[in-house]
């Protein structure tokens, strides 16, 4: 899949659904190829874990991002240290990558507190549950950016679902018009839950819908990680050289159910799935840096158990701590900021 043009000439796609570098694509930096697949298998070890520890009832329902890796870890580690992560519930994997603690993650799907607040110095706000409800956030957030000088751009990362809500037009729109530094991810896995892509929209494609709001719209395979990191790259860059918005859409694939009280298996059929597992991001990329010769199967195999440790600490850290204190629940709620019990 090709990248439609932003301002000048095209950018590049780089792997095939096997993982081998793309006729005329230049070869990923290593040490940046390395990094992603880090973070991306981080990612994907801690989904596993969480929907294991929630089938053990020790979260609470939780939302799988196996595949999805390529667009979250791509985006995430496209920005400066600066920019805004919008998340939206599935988007845990960018969260981490923007240096949001793991244990945090963990605690968040516990139903603690705590899992809701970014450390000083992390620039991610709280995952959004309402879809769509943070694109006007982010739209928000770049256009103050812009008027105080600063040089951050916003990034919001949300699913195609997310564009059959107001929120989405009244936030591209409110942004395309302040020229807000924004950068807008739909990540289109092709299901609104259960609904299928068809059924949301008539459009060919979401990206097709910037026209509309005045802003550029492309289309990468959001299974192709150094294409949407190039991509969110390019679009990050536009917004800080005072040109607006962007809207990338990342066309990928939900491995898992949309939640695990979800059953896909009622609406889509096991070749789709098979299909899908065949072109996923983190085998891709797994296969690229074998064939250069970045990773062989030694090296994956210690990275694994290096990645499992971080997962199996923070997990640990995250379930000794002490429960939440049910009286909190209004401490943020009230004009002073008490409690509803004091």
């Amino acid at each position: 899949m090709r990248v439609v043009a932003f301002d000048a000439g095209e950018l590049p796609a780089y792997l095939d659904e096997g993982g081998h570098l793309l006729p005329g694509a230049q070869a990923p930096d290593p040490d940046l190829a390395l990094r992603l697949y880090r973070q991306m298998l981080l990612a994907r070890r801690l989904d596993i874990r969480c929907v294991n520890l929630q089938r053990q009832g020790r979260i609470g329902t939780y939302p799988p991002a196996a595949g999805q890796e390529g667009v979250q870890i791509g985006a995430a580690m496209a920005m400066a240290q600066a920019d805004w992560l919008f998340p939206s519930y599935r988007d845990g994997a960018a969260a981490a990558a923007r240096g949001m603690p793991l244990d945090a993650m963990v605690a968040y799907w516990m139903g603690h507190p705590r899992g809701g607040i970014a450390p000083a110095g992390v620039n991610v706000f709280p995952f959004s549950i309402p879809v769509g409800s943070h694109i006007p956030h982010a739209a928000g957030m770049a256009w103050a950016a812009r008027l105080r000088g600063e040089d951050a751009c916003a990034l919001c990362l949300f699913g195609d679902g997310a564009t059959s809500e107001g929120d989405f037009h009244e936030g591209l729109n409110f942004a395309a018009v302040m020229r807000a530094p924004a950068v807008f991810v739909c990540q289109n896995n092709g299901y609104a839950i259960s609904v299928p892509f068809r059924r949301q929209t008539a459009a060919e494609h979401i990206a097709a819908k910037a026209a509309g709001y005045g802003m550029p719209g492309l289309t990468v395979d959001g299974n192709d990680v150094f294409a949407v990191h190039a991509a969110v790259a390019a679009a990050l860059a536009r917004g800080r050289a005072g040109k607006g918005p962007t809207l990338i859409e990342a066309m990928t694939y939900r491995l898992g159910p949309h939640t695990t009280s979800d059953d896909p298996s009622r609406y889509r059929t096991p070749e789709e799935e098979a299909g899908a597992r065949a072109r996923e991001p983190l085998g891709r990329v797994a296969a690229y840096l074998e064939a250069a010769g970045l990773l062989g199967a030694a090296a994956r195999a210690q990275l694994t158990a290096e990645v499992d440790a971080e997962v199996d600490a923070a997990v640990t850290e995250a379930l000794a701590a002490p429960p939440a204190d049910p009286g909190d629940i209004t401490a943020f709620t009230v004009a002073d900021g008490g409690r509803a019990d004091a």
